[in-house]
């Protein structure tokens, strides 16, 4: 059975001196082995369901004045059931229809400046996939590693999604890290690497800076000195 999303796209329209158009959209999916309840705001995250936690995220910053109240998990439950209805009654109404899928595109890139022995994130970008679910798995020096994060799925404009996995770790000289995709859309597994290779500044072009400046100077003295031997001997 495959994911069935529902999305809820309301327009909110403030008058003030200038009309400002908001977007607040909500993402229900369900499958066999799928669960995803999000709400967004402007396409910002606000909120999602941790169905392996059961509880209630709320994702947004303090400054942004995140809002929550009890039964926020408990509704996203509720709205499991409701998509699981669902998605057997469109089975049945349009007798399981061939699927359409769009491969994902994957990418992989520290989040800050990489420092040999301090910590920082890579993070694996997926996008242009449909439909949901795939699945994204990491490894270092071809050793696969368990700690990392997945976010919720987001919606493209396209109507494709994206999704994008973390992993925190610390750059040692020669380290290989790769981010494997696997979708049903793909003939073979998607592997992006990434290598710890930190390239030292180069002295050369200071090198080359120094020596012209100094010959520089050095033709300025003699022009000088043999200018003013010329004066003493007029």
């Amino acid at each position: 059975m495959e994911l069935h999303v529902f999305i809820l796209l309301l327009l909110v329209h403030v008058s003030t001196e200038v009309e400002v158009e908001h977007h607040d959209f909500q993402i229900t999916g369900c499958s066999d082995t799928e669960k995803e309840d999000m709400y967004g705001f402007d396409g910002e995250e606000i909120y999602h369901s941790d169905f392996n936690k059961k509880e209630g995220v709320v994702t947004l910053p303090e400054f942004a004045d995140p809002i929550s109240f009890p039964g926020f998990y408990e509704s996203g439950v509720a709205n499991q059931e409701v998509c699981k209805q669902n998605l057997a009654n469109c089975n049945k109404a349009y007798k399981n229809p061939r699927e359409e899928m769009d491969k994902p595109e994957s990418s992989i890139y520290a989040e800050n400046d990489v420092l040999l022995g301090f910590e920082n994130v890579l993070i694996c970008h997926v996008t242009g996939l449909f439909p949901p679910p795939v699945r994204v798995s990491w490894s270092k020096n071809n050793v696969k590693l368990d700690d990392m994060s997945l976010s919720q799925y987001r919606r493209n404009t396209d109507g494709t999604y994206n999704i994008y996995s973390s992993l925190r770790f610390t750059p040692q000289e020669g380290d290989i890290y790769s981010c494997t995709v696997n979708h049903k859309a793909l003939d073979r597994p998607q592997t992006k690497t990434w290598d710890v290779n930190i390239a030292l500044p180069s002295v050369g072009p200071d090198v080359f800076c120094g020596v012209g400046l100094t010959l520089g100077l050095l033709g300025v003295a003699a022009g000088t000195f043999f200018l003013i031997k010329g004066n003493n001997c007029n």
